[in-house]
C-alpha cells in the first residue's frame, strides 16, 4: 500500500478543516470590518478612562 493513498477518513477530516478554517476567516473578515467602520466614526467616539465627558455631563445655567 502506497503512502500517496487517501483513505476515506482523510477527506472527510479534510472537509471538516476546510469548514472550521472557512468560519475562522468568516469571523476575522467580520471582526475586521467592524473595527475599520468603528474607526471610520472616530471623530464621535469616547473611549472610558474614568474622566467625566463633557458630551453627557449636564448643562448648568447661571441663574440659579
Amino acid at each position: 500500500m502506497p503512502i500517496t493513498e487517501t483513505h476515506e477518513l482523510h477527506k472527510r477530516r479534510f472537509g471538516r478543516n476546510l469548514g472550521v478554517a472557512l468560519s475562522l476567516v468568516a469571523f476575522a473578515t467580520i471582526v475586521f470590518g467592524l473595527t475599520i467602520a468603528k474607526i471610520r466614526e472616530g471623530s464621535t467616539m469616547e473611549a472610558f478612562d474614568h474622566q467625566p465627558r463633557v458630551s453627557i455631563t449636564p448643562l448648568v445655567e447661571d441663574g440659579q
